[in-house]
């Protein structure tokens, strides 16, 4: 079962990208075989495998905390898609 076209343009409103519709064909084949992929996957047995969080030893892959300058809220607010006052504007999530 491949990816609709309305769900590849949808896809492409949420990522914020214009696609032509030989673009629109085009990613509708491959995400559909990607996704193909991951059903092939979910059909392997996998009960006797043991669950691991890294394939290797790791110690720390975090850094010390430490205080570092900010950025400056002009050039962070340039990529708002929507700005209101210094602040960025989202849609309402939770309704009150």
């Amino acid at each position: 079962m491949g990816l609709s076209i309305e769900e590849i343009r949808n896809i492409a409103v949420l990522c914020r990208i214009e696609l032509t519709e030989s673009e629109v064909d085009e990613l509708s084949k491959q995400l559909s075989d990607i996704l193909e992929q991951f059903r092939v996957l979910e059909e392997m047995d996998t009960s006797d495998v043991e669950a691991f969080s890294h394939a290797t030893d790791v110690e720390s892959m975090l850094r010390d905390d430490g205080v570092v300058p900010c950025l400056d809220k002009e050039d962070v607010l340039l990529n708002a898609p929507r700005r209101e006052s210094d602040y960025f504007r989202v849609n309402v999530v939770l309704e009150e």
